[in-house]
């Protein structure tokens, strides 16, 4: 190993000159820093590592609704949800129904694309009179993928270092001292690769839950004073 020394720190150096301010070179970090990532819709201003301008980085939002009715028509509610669902270009997740004592319940998730998130859940609730749940979120993770992003770079880059160090290896020892290292900085790179995908999917397309339910008639009258439309 102390023979891969030279080479190594001659790897490391643009790595460790290029690396945020205040943040340790990776390679010599043995696990990556954990960040919880909160809602910062209401504030740009937590840092997840890497320092950006975000004045002209598009916004990564991810949007979620959830809605509660009772309706008299079960059918008809889903026909409408379905329409509205089509319209917007969506599609149907997740499609369960149940049954309980005095009541009959179905529940829907459905993804939309952002664009037509609004819209979607304006056609939904039409001739809806109360929610009895009405949710709607919206969380910023701009700068969660901006992090992700810079971390994947440079990941890339250690990579096809050690790519060219490892052409340059002049004995069994070596080559398998390299390739452990490149094993596991693409371990690195294929999760980094897969958060950024999964983020993009939440971000381009909306989720909305929906409940909806009727009560059968051995159920007793409730007043509802749920949101009203």
């Amino acid at each position: 190993m102390m023979k891969l020394f030279p080479y190594i720190m001659i790897i490391m150096l643009p790595l460790m000159c290029s690396s945020p301010k205040g943040d340790a070179p990776e390679y010599y970090e043995s696990t990556e820093a954990d960040f919880e990532f909160n809602d910062v819709s209401t504030s740009n201003e937590k840092r997840y590592g890497v320092v950006t301008e975000q004045n002209n980085v598009e916004q990564k939002i991810i949007k979620t609704s959830f809605l509660k009715f009772e309706t008299d028509d079960l059918e008809k509610s889903y026909n409408q949800i379905i329409k509205a669902v089509k319209t917007n270009k969506g599609f149907v997740q997740d499609d369960n129904s149940s049954k309980s004592y005095n009541t009959l319940t179905r529940r829907l998730t459905i993804r939309i694309p952002t664009s037509s998130f609004q819209t979607a859940i304006d056609s939904i609730s039409k001739n809806v009179s109360y929610f009895d749940s009405k949710r709607i979120s919206a969380k910023d993770v701009t700068e969660e993928f901006i992090d992700l992003e810079a971390r994947l770079k440079a990941k890339q880059t250690l990579e096809k270092r050690y790519l060219d160090l490892l052409e340059k290896a002049k004995n069994v020892k070596e080559i398998l001292e390299i390739e452990r290292e490149l094993s596991n900085i693409r371990e690195e790179i294929e999760a980094k690769q897969g958060r950024l995908k999964y983020l993009q999917n939440k971000v381009s397309l909306s989720t909305i839950e929906i409940e909806f339910y009727k009560l059968t008639s051995g159920a007793p009258v409730a007043t509802s004073y749920g949101t009203k439309m």
